[in-house]
């Protein structure tokens, strides 16, 4: 008569907890996810992400190499479309500053959105740069950029925590106030 492998009490007892040793990454994996979801957060804060707009120049909005993301430098755009121009220090206030970077954000997941087809998609924002357009004493530039990154945590969680450079700069494309870019790893 033939004997099943598992039919002594030890290799059952093995088998259930190989099954379960193999179950649980599955379940933490699908457990983390249930709980991401950054465009419902982006509905709760009333933020609607617009329609990339065209470049500027020659480049594209966005690279994808494997699974990381290369986004462009964008500025912030009002919800009409106009640009927020100015300079710190001299003509805009650093919360006028911050809001700005805000809608560089909003615009960045905007054509990160449009690259990778849906935000729960980010592993991790890895990295921004932002630039200011700012007078040759003005020194808060960090707190500026605050607009971008704060956001972004909002949005994404621990996920969104990213290194980060803030830049001053005497102009910037169009006479915006800022420009920031941005690196994300994203799921293949």
């Amino acid at each position: 008569m033939h004997k099943s492998i598992i039919s002594t009490p030890l290799s059952r007892l093995a088998c259930f907890f190989g099954l379960c040793l193999l179950a649980y990454p599955l379940a933490v994996f699908a457990a983390h996810h249930a709980s991401f979801d950054p465009e419902a957060v982006l509905a709760r804060l009333e933020i609607k992400l617009p329609t990339p707009g065209k470049s500027i120049a020659n480049y594209v909005g966005a690279t994808r190499i494997g699974n990381t993301v290369y986004l462009s430098g964008h500025i912030p755009r009002q919800v009409d479309g106009s640009v927020v121009i100015g300079k710190l220090g001299a003509d805009l206030t650093v919360k006028e500053g911050y809001d700005a970077a805000r809608l560089s954000a909003i615009a960045l997941m905007a054509t990160l959105k449009a690259e990778i087809g849906d935000l729960s998609k980010v592993k991790r924002i890895a990295k921004v740069t932002g630039m200011v357009n700012a007078t040759g004493s003005f020194t808060d530039h960090s707190k500026v950029i605050n607009g971008c990154s704060d956001l972004l945590v909002e949005v994404f969680g621990d996920r969104g925590r990213h290194a980060r450079a803030a830049c001053g700069f005497s102009s910037l494309p169009l006479g915006s106030a800022v420009e920031i870019e941005m690196i994300v790893e994203v799921e293949e």
